[in-house]
């Protein structure tokens, strides 16, 4: 069974793999309700460290680096380990309602 303290750095590269875009890719447009947000500085952009205060997903309060509903590629690193609610399509570690007293928390800022 993977630890949990290597579960961040493995999250962490399959987000920054993810994230990196060719300019001549023939990627597809993004949604534009997800384009809106991270105008809105709702996202983190792709540059920041994994775990600091800026890597914060605003429209789904979780680490941007670990935001399953904005980035689908994490989905196989958080169902390999184990944290997966099935029933609602979220990491086990981020579902309130299955754990309606889980705190996800920010890390201040400085961090």
């Amino acid at each position: 069974m993977m630890h949990r303290s290597l579960i961040l750095p493995l999250l962490a590269a399959l987000s920054l793999a993810a994230c990196s875009k060719d300019v001549g890719s023939t990627a597809k447009p993004e949604p534009a309700a997800a384009a809106s947000a991270k105008q809105d500085g709702a996202h983190a952009p792709s540059t920041v460290k994994p775990g600091s205060h800026e890597d914060w997903c605003g429209e789904h309060a979780v680490p941007e680096s670990q935001c399953t509903r904005c980035n689908p590629e994490l989905v196989p690193a958080f169902k390999a380990t184990g944290d997966w609610c099935p029933e609602h399509g979220l990491p086990e570690s981020q579902c309130l309602k299955c754990n309606p007293g889980l705190k996800i928390v920010r890390p201040p800022k400085g961090s």
